[in-house]
Parts: C-alpha cells; structure tokens; sequence
C-alpha cells in the first residue's frame, strides 16, 4: 500500500522536483497550492517524467477550511512537506504583513489540523538565513550554529517558523518534524521538463543568467566586486534542486519508517563547498559555450558576504549526499530556459 503525502507549493520550483522524486520512490503525492507564483502545467511535466499524474487542489494554506476539505478529500496522508510560503527578500520588505500572514498562518493552520487527521509528520522548508552572516569561526556553518537576527521579514518568518514547530511538539502535540535548512537551490531536471520559472525579473542569480543569455535580460549585475572573498565577490553554496529534492525523499522515510528517531531534527542541505558569483558566471559560460553580457553594480543591501553548508550531519544521519557538479547543474538550467524558449513562453 503507497503512503501519501501532502506537498504544499508542490507547483513551485522546489516542490515539483521533490513530488517527481516523491513518486518515484513510491509514494502518492497530493499537492496543495494557490498558483501565486507559480502555473498549474507544472503537473504535466511531472506526469511526462513520472508517468503519474499527482492529485491537485487549488487551495490556499492560509483558508483553514478549504485545507481541512482537502484531508477530508484525500484521507491517510501520513507526511506533509511544507513548501507554500511567499519568498523574494526585498518583497518582504516591502510588504512585511504579506509575509507574516502568509508564512505563518499556513503553517499553524497544518499543524492544527495534523493530529485531528492522524497525520505522522511534517518535514519545514526551511533556510540557511536563519544563520544570518556568520563569524569565520562558525564558516562552515553546522547545525549549532547560533541563529542571528533575521536581515528580513522572510528571514524572520523561517525563525519563527522552526520556534513555532519546536513549541508545538514539546507541547506534546502527536507529531514529528524535520527542519531542513537548505542553501541555494538551482538548476533544472535534466529532462527539462520542469525547472524554475519566476514570474517578473527573477530574484535568484541562475534564472537572471539564463535569462540574459538568451537575450531576455540585457545585462547581468554582480553586486559588490569588493567584499572579503578570493575575487571579491559574495559566496554562496549552490545546491542542484534534484539533489535537493531526493534530501526531502530520505527525510520523509526518515520520519516514517524510524519511531526512535528525536521529535524534532534539524539538517542543513547544501554541498558543503562555497562558490563565488563570479565563479558561477565563468562556470555558466564553460559549462554552456554562450558569453554572457554581465559588469559590477554596487554592493546590494542585505546580501550576506559568504556562506556556505557543514553538510556532516545530513550525509551521515540521512544518507544523503549532493555531488552533482556544478558544470552539470548549470548545463541543465540552459537547457531549461532553451525549452522555454522553444514552447514559446520566454
């Protein structure tokens, strides 16, 4: 008998690779989500990969209601992996409440309804901003390391977030978590069937390349070319978004197939190595052969100068490894925005 899980944001870019490695691995995936930033074809492409159409309900999180018809809907959902949230930083800013509700409302409304409907577990889609900027000691970062004060609203709301399951479940509430810290997921399934796709001017470095590659965008923007790094740009552990997903895959057996395991665990989920912008950009135009239009801007307020994953405890604890190379990573995010192109959507 498959165990089904409920995948909130399961259209978005992160949520459609984990349902597509979901199903692969056996399980019966229910994806939840309001189509804010994301399209509802998504679910074709994850039904050409997988040969399995996943069930679909346009709900929003936050309408407890209609969340609750969705487990009365699809009854024995044992997993939820929590990934509908409202995400761009300087957006955040902007719109502080926006956040706050979204972020935070869907979350409790999940965890209200999970005992009553005899849900197992729920893995939190959560950030490496909640380690802020962190000291040349604590580089790389481990799970210990000390939480900083968020540098924005959506950093906020993924602290606050991690408390509010923390506090929930040494209430006592039946349920288990796994907080999974991810760096910064890119690239794109290598049957370009599905990838990342913003709506507007992209907030992440690999869709603007792309974009400015094949003409798009006009022109990339590195931001700061003096920070205190080998090249003097910001560094960051880049993470393909299907090694990513598979961490969601043997978080999830880890909840439901280990009773022993701690109510609440934390994971950080990167490669374990910092690469620069600047690294990135060189890599993007080996990997691919297109040169790419792209000079220095000024320093962008709140980039963090370098982070990168102690990745020890995810490789050992969940068996977990990301070791797709970079090069690889980036020929898949061209070959995705070539698709796009192809179907005539950018």
């Amino acid at each position: 008998m498959k165990k089904t899980i409920l995948v909130t944001g399961g259209t978005g870019f992160i949520g459609s690779h984990t349902t597509v490695e979901l199903q692969q691995a056996g399980y019966n995936v229910v994806i939840v989500d309001n189509l804010s930033n994301s399209k509802k074809e998504v679910i074709d492409g994850i039904e050409k990969i997988t040969g399995e159409r996943p069930a679909f309900e346009q709900v929003d999180c936050c309408d407890k209601d209609a969340l609750e018809k969705v487990f009365q809907t699809y009854p024995g959902v044992e997993g939820i992996i929590h990934f509908a949230a409202s995400k761009a930083v300087g957006e955040s800013v902007e719109k502080p409440l926006l956040y706050y509700r979204n972020n935070i409302n869907s979350l409790i409304n999940l965890l209200e309804l999970m005992p009553k409907y005899g849900v197992k577990g729920i893995i939190f889609s959560s950030s490496c901003t909640v380690y802020g900027q962190p000291t040349p000691e604590n580089l790389p970062v481990t799970e210990k390391a000390p939480i900083q004060k968020a540098l924005s609203p959506y950093g906020n709301t993924k602290q606050i977030n991690e408390e509010i399951i923390q506090d929930y479940i040494h209430s006592g509430a039946p349920v288990k978590s796994i907080i999974l810290r991810y760096f910064n997921p890119i690239g794109a399934h290598p049957s370009a069937l599905i990838g990342e796709l913003p709506i507007g001017v992209p907030m992440n470095l690999i869709p603007f390349v792309t974009q400015t590659a094949i003409g798009v965008r006009k022109q990339l923007k590195v931001f700061g070319n003096d920070y205190d790094t080998p090249d003097g740009t910001c560094i960051r552990d880049y993470i393909y978004v299907v090694d990513l997903a598979k961490a969601h895959v043997k978080a999830m057996a880890r909840i439901l197939d280990n009773p022993d395991t701690e109510a609440v665990e934390v994971f950080n989920i990167g490669t374990g190595h910092g690469v620069s912008t600047l690294e990135v950009v060189k890599g993007f135009e080996k990997a691919t052969g297109v040169k790419l239009n792209w000079t220095f801007a000024p320093r962008r307020e709140g980039d963090i100068e370098k982070v990168w994953g102690n990745v020890d405890k995810a490789n050992k604890v969940l068996g977990w490894k990301a070791d797709t190379p970079l090069d690889e990573v980036l020929a898949t995010a061209w070959k995705w925005q070539k698709k796009l192109r192809e179907d005539g959507i950018m």
